[in-house]
């Protein structure tokens, strides 16, 4: 079976280290022919050509880039998949244009996407053109459902990760209580997340706030970039948490700093799955999270808290440090069972025949672009 996976490759979060383990996976079947279509010169393309995976880079400097869809109909018309996998909006739209314009096959391939987060769709959006839409949860599954996607196209299959390579990964010692000025026994609290609004960092300072009157020797750390950190710097300074709580910025070693955790902490109010939560939990990490999204499907509701409230989050910290009970990562959540659920589908489709080609959302999906003839 031939393959095309497609991820826009514009930043290097969870989502597109999961396309580069699916891709790691099935390249490494023997029934299997993978090529992956990302943004040429991108952290993924580099990482997943480390990872053995066959890389096809292609020029992609804007979101729907035209010129990555005459890239990609070139590899198309080259390499003749039956499938074709997109891993995000900008890649759905780029696939459907390239499909369109490599028809010159007898048979087009099947479009799949696979959707990460809960976010709501837009009425004409890509993703009602998909053949079939892999969802992360059971949390994103329903969003699709509520947003129009027909059932009996939606299929749920798990992020998944590699419990070895994590650990092999945060085996070098990072050391963040020295880095931080800190005694060697300080608690510590580790939040891995991008300063965004969904991530909801704002909680998470109050909930320091609040754990100074319970534990006024816990820190927390945040490591993450994004467009909300001069408005979380604010909140520090308003809040007085300056002295417990430490932005680290982007930590290129964040299974590392995980492993020196002592909690794990997630204060989303959005949340598709959570792959963070699933690295600590291969570590063997206590976690504490909202009840956001798909993190309620991992995290044991004891280890819990309502979406936005910071002293039930500052409470459920405090207790983790007191009784710390990490829970085993289910081996439904490694990234083996994600790329045979995967494949899975592939084959469900492939052997369904016309029948499993989506016909609801044509009128739908985002036109072609005008300007741009077929290559």
């Amino acid at each position: 079976m031939r393959v095309v996976q497609v991820d826009a490759g514009r930043e290097w979060r969870g989502g597109q280290n999961q396309v580069r383990l699916l891709c790691r996976e099935l390249a490494a079947r023997a029934d299997v022919e993978v090529r992956l279509v990302t943004r040429r010169d991108s952290e993924l393309a580099r990482r997943a050509a480390a990872s053995a995976v066959p890389v096809a880079g292609v020029p992609w400097l804007l979101g729907p880039d035209p010129f990555a869809a005459i890239g990609l109909a070139r590899v198309l018309t080259g390499f003749r998949p039956a499938v074709v996998h997109a891993h995000d909006a900008h890649a759905l739209t780029v696939a459907r244009w390239a499909i369109r314009w490599s028809l010159g096959r007898a048979s087009r391939p099947l479009l799949v996407a696979t959707r990460h987060v809960d976010f709501r769709l837009r009425p004409w959006s890509a993703w009602f053109a998909a053949d079939c839409v892999i969802a992360i949860s059971e949390t994103v599954r329903q969003a699709l459902v509520a947003d129009g996607i027909p059932e009996h196209l939606l299929r749920v299959i798990p992020d998944g990760v590699d419990p070895a390579e994590i650990r092999r990964a945060a085996t070098a010692p990072l050391d963040v209580r020295r880095r931080l000025g800190l005694p060697a026994h300080t608690p510590l609290a580790v939040n891995l997340a991008a300063l965004v609004d969904h991530k909801d960092q704002h909680t998470l300072l109050r909930a320091a706030a609040t754990a100074r009157a319970l534990r006024p020797d816990l820190h927390w750390a945040i490591a993450g970039q994004g467009p909300l950190q001069r408005e979380l710097e604010r909140t520090i300074a308003a809040l007085a948490v300056g002295s417990h709580v430490h932005l680290l910025g982007y930590v290129e070693e964040g299974d590392a700093l995980m492993r020196e955790a002592d909690v794990v902490v997630m204060s989303s109010k959005s949340e598709g799955l959570g792959t963070v939560v699933l690295n600590a939990l291969a570590l063997g990490r206590p976690v504490v999270a909202t009840s956001a999204g798909g993190l309620a499907e991992i995290v044991p509701a004891a280890w819990r808290v309502p979406v936005g409230d910071a002293q039930a989050l500052a409470r459920r910290v405090v207790a983790a440090l007191d009784d710390p009970r990490p829970v085993p990562l289910p081996p439904r959540y490694t990234a083996t069972a994600m790329a045979q659920g995967v494949l899975e589908v592939y084959r469900g489709l492939l052997e369904s025949g016309p029948g499993a080609v989506n016909a609801v959302g044509a009128q739908h999906a985002a036109p072609l672009p005008p300007r741009f003839a077929a290559p």
